[in-house]
C-alpha cells in the first residue's frame, strides 16, 4: 500500500485539534498521537504545569503545540482558552473531549447501598463528565461552523456506559448520557450545517489510571478481585494502554472517516463482544 494513499486518507497535517483533560494519561496519549500525525495541537486541562510538560514533549518530537489551563465546566474559561487558539492559529478543526473522570462520593463502598449515595458527588461526577463535554462542544463547535461547516469532535465514553458496572453509579450514568449526547450533537450538526461536521465517540474499556488504581491493582501490583473479574470477561487477557486509543482517534478524525457520524467505537479488547460463556 503506497504512502501517499494512507497519506490521502489518515494525514492530520495543518489541521489544529484540542484536547481536553491534556493532563490525564488518555489525553496526554492522544495529545501526542495527533501531533504525530501532523496536528497543531492545544492541550487543556485545569492545571497549567502538567500540560506545559507535555507540550514540551510534543515539541522535542517536532510537533507543534500549546498548553492552556481551562475548567471545562467554566464556560468563560473556556471561551477564553478558544480565543487564545484561534488567535494563535485561526481555527479549530478538532476537538477531544478527554476530560473527566469520577470521585469516591459517587461510588459505593463494597459494603455500602444505593441510599448511602451522595448526591452531590453524583452532581459533581455528572457536571465533569456530560457538562464538562457539553460546553467546550459550543464553544469550539462555533468557530467550526464558522468555518465554515467543516470540524470533527471526539467524545470519551466509557463500558460503563453501555453495561452499567456495580459501584460507579454517577460515572457509568454521566457516560451513558455523553453518548446519547454524541449521537444528537451529530445528528444537528449534520442536517444543520452541513456532513462537514462529525460527532463521534470512543468507548475504552478498562486501563489504569490514578483514579481508579486502587480498585484493580493491589499495592504490589497483583490484581485485586475486582480486577481479576474484569480480565476474565476481556478476551484480550490484559488492560488497554493509552497507546491503544490513539489509531482509532486518528481514523475518526481523518479524511478517511468522512461518512462516519454518530457512531461509539469501542476500544476494549472484546469487553463489550463477550458474554462471559
Amino acid at each position: 500500500m503506497s504512502e501517499p494513499f494512507l497519506h490521502s486518507l489518515f494525514s492530520l497535517e495543518g489541521k489544529v485539534a484540542v484536547v481536553t483533560g491534556g493532563s490525564g494519561a488518555l489525553g496526554t496519549a492522544m495529545a501526542k498521537g495527533l501531533a504525530q500525525a501532523g496536528a497543531r495541537v492545544a492541550v487543556l486541562a485545569r492545571r497549567i504545569e502538567p500540560v506545559t510538560a507535555i507540550v514540551a514533549a510534543i515539541e522535542t518530537g517536532g510537533g507543534t503545540a500549546l498548553a492552556l489551563s481551562a475548567d471545562v465546566c467554566e464556560r468563560a474559561q473556556v471561551e477564553r482558552a478558544c480565543a487564545t487558539i484561534v488567535d494563535r492559529w485561526e481555527r479549530v478543526d478538532i476537538l477531544v473531549n478527554a476530560a473527566g473522570g469520577n470521585m469516591p462520593g459517587a461510588t459505593l463502598a463494597p459494603e455500602a447501598s444505593l441510599l448511602d449515595l451522595d448526591p452531590e458527588a453524583f452532581r459533581a461526577v455528572v457536571d465533569l463528565n456530560l457538562i464538562g463535554v457539553l460546553l467546550p462542544s459550543l464553544v469550539f463547535g462555533a468557530t467550526m461552523i464558522a468555518a465554515p461547516g467543516q470540524g470533527t469532535i471526539i467524545n470519551i465514553s466509557s463500558m460503563a456506559a453501555q453495561r452499567p458496572l456495580t459501584r460507579i453509579a454517577g460515572y457509568s450514568a454521566a457516560k451513558a448520557a455523553v453518548e446519547n449526547l454524541t449521537r444528537w450533537m451529530a445528528i444537528e450538526l449534520a442536517r444543520r450545517y452541513g456532513s462537514g461536521l462529525r460527532v463521534n465517540a470512543i468507548a475504552p474499556g478498562f486501563f489504569i489510571g490514578e483514579q481508579n488504581r486502587a480498585l484493580l491493582l493491589n499495592p504490589d501490583g497483583s490484581l485485586t478481585a475486582r480486577g481479576e473479574h474484569i480480565l476474565a470477561h476481556t478476551p484480550a487477557g490484559r488492560f488497554g494502554v493509552p497507546e491503544d486509543l490513539i489509531a482509532t482517534l486518528i481514523w475518526l478524525c481523518s479524511p478517511g472517516a468522512a461518512f462516519v457520524n454518530g457512531a461509539v467505537i469501542p476500544v476494549d479488547g472484546g469487553f463489550s463482544a463477550f458474554s462471559g460463556v
